[in-house]
């Protein structure tokens, strides 16, 4: 039992540092920003992020202000 979960340790340290390799040993590392709205390609061609979108068409007002209005 103990064998397996040391086993398992390991393979999961491992993968963790195979995934992050850029993040933990470079100078400047960060995750990359997989945001649709911080794409480049997709701000050019007009695509944004769905939750942009839809504050942008109900405008700045918050759900409570609209509940109390009506």
């Amino acid at each position: 039992m103990v064998k397996i979960f040391i086993a398992g340790f390991v393979i999961l340290f491992i993968a963790i540092l195979l995934m992050g390799g850029r993040v933990f040993f470079t100078k400047s590392g960060k995750f990359p920003d997989i945001h649709i709205g911080d794409s480049k390609p997709l701000r050019e061609r007009g695509i944004r992020c769905a939750a942009s979108q839809d504050s942008e068409m109900n405008g700045s007002e918050s759900p409570i202000e609209k509940m109390l209005k009506s």
